[in-house]
């Protein structure tokens, strides 16, 4: 019997109830998940046999999204599936290798924590937020992630769309120099053709005017939000933050009282042509709400799908720290985000196309210094304890070694008297105050080659919170 137990314990599954199915959990850069077969194939062998193939096939797509990488293999019970965590987080649905139908889901969650994400996410303003992805519900997700998570991007698409939002739907009559919805024949003859104004065309078409109802219902969908964050608001700072920007969107509207939205409404408004993309998007976003999906934590069990590219987020995270520093010494901060650190690189002959540019993630210049800084989210130094900054295996010191090559590359493309080439990793915030006790969570390394100096740095940094000294600076200077 215990040996029955621990052999189910391997299959990282939970289900509150039989009926109900189940939900795989991974976290990102981490162990393999073990898959079992019986889900997905309708039968009770523990092997995949002949469904493995068509379990991938049904799943590709999901898996690519998430950055989880499948590996058969074979085992005393047959073939076997693990499922590899990259390093996204997110959540999918997971199909019947038999039917294509959903059977269960996959959540991958951050190593650091949903609460190092959500604070991320609150200082960098949500420009690194969670993506929905078109795939269908994820079961038992609505449970397992956040609300929060969720809320953040549905809040922030409500927001735009009452930011564009400037006009209702109402047919017009315009004369135009080039044709909107139908040209009216009877007075382009009778004004524009007799005239020889031929290129003036009299036009009915659909647009939009002020629509109150439409401001009712997103009023209606904010509070829906707010009310689903209150419930967990309490101790949880994210939730507190978001509760704070549903509250200033609900002041933009006003007065105005709450309707909720009808779903044939939503998608004849969503449907229209002349929907831009954060209109369509907002009303996107009111429908799920009007689902009652989508933010996780609600009363559904299924989730939207979703995933965030965790090494995308530390960058954004490295760069508003960069620039909370540059504050307090007048640096300038240029980012390869926006393109600003772009270097082409001009090829001849042939086998070119493998690489187009250099771009660094985060340059900063001040005076006669170039500071070149690049962003590594990478698995084998999350781990590390105080005595850890030596401890590599020889995959991790390869991988080390040709993020230093990246950084010095870079480093060479900038002339100046003052160099810097900074590798800045994540760290749990437990490591970082030990070290940073210590005066090591950073390390230099000084390189002389012709007359040319650069300085090395390796630097750890708290995920999701920012150092004391920085945070401290930044209340001196205000």
């Amino acid at each position: 019997m215990a040996a029955r137990t621990r052999r189910r314990q391997t299959f990282r599954i939970s289900s509150r109830a039989p009926e109900q199915r189940l939900l795989f959990r991974a976290t990102d850069n981490s162990s393999p998940v073990l898959i079992d077969p019986r889900p997905f194939t309708g039968t009770r062998e523990r092997g995949w046999g002949p469904f493995a193939e068509s379990f991938l096939r049904f799943n590709e797509q999901g898996l690519s999204a998430i950055d989880v990488r499948p590996e058969i293999s074979t085992s005393s019970d047959g073939t076997v599936i693990h499922l590899i965590p990259g390093g996204r987080a997110g959540a999918i649905p997971l199909r019947s290798a038999q039917t294509g139908h959903v059977a269960a889901g996959l959540v991958v969650r951050p190593r650091f924590g949903w609460a190092g994400i959500g604070r991320v996410l609150t200082q960098t303003g949500w420009s690194a937020a969670p993506q929905f992805l078109e795939l269908p519900l994820v079961p038992g997700s609505g449970r397992e992630v956040p609300p929060w998570v969720l809320a953040g991007p549905v809040l922030a698409r409500l927001s735009a769309l009452l930011a564009h939002l400037q006009r209702g739907y109402e047919q017009r009559e315009e004369t135009l120099n080039h044709p909107r919805g139908r040209i009216l024949w009877t007075e382009y003859l009778r004004h524009s053709f007799v005239r020889g104004e031929w290129s003036r065309l009299p036009c009915r078409f659909p647009d939009l005017d002020t629509d109150p109802l439409l401001r009712r219902e997103i009023r209606w969908a904010v509070e829906r939000v707010r009310d689903q964050l209150r419930i967990v608001g309490g101790l949880d700072i994210v939730a507190r933050t978001l509760i704070l920007v549903a509250q200033g969107i609900l002041d933009l509207l006003g007065d105005l009282p709450a309707a909720m939205p009808r779903r044939d409404r939503l998608r004849r408004l969503a449907g229209s042509r002349l929907v831009d993309h954060a209109l369509r998007q907002g009303l996107e976003a009111m429908a799920w709400i009007v689902d009652e999906r989508g933010l996780g934590g609600g009363r559904e069990q299924d989730g939207i799908a979703w995933q965030l590219p965790l090494d995308r987020l530390w960058e954004s995270y490295v760069e508003a720290v960069t620039r909370r520093e540059a504050t307090l010494t007048g640096a300038e901060v240029r980012v390869g985000r926006l393109r600003e650190t772009v270097f082409p690189l001009r090829w001849t002959g042939f086998g070119h196309g493998s690489l187009g540019h250099l771009t660094p993630d985060i340059v900063v210049r001040r005076g006669r210094s170039v500071h070149v800084i690049d962003a590594k989210y990478k698995g084998h130094l999350a781990d590390l304890d105080d005595e850890g900054w030596r401890r590599f295996t020889d995959d991790q010191r390869e991988g080390h070694r040709a993020d230093v090559h990246q950084v010095l590359a870079y480093a060479s493309l900038y002339d100046a008297e003052e160099i810097t080439a900074t590798l800045t990793y994540p760290l749990r915030q437990s490591t970082w105050e030990v070290l940073s006790a210590s005066g090591r969570d950073t390390a230099r390394a000084d390189l002389l080659h012709g007359g040319r100096r650069i300085r090395l740095e390796l630097r750890g940094l708290p995920f999701g919170e920012l150092p004391y000294g920085i945070a401290r600076g930044l209340e001196d200077n205000v």
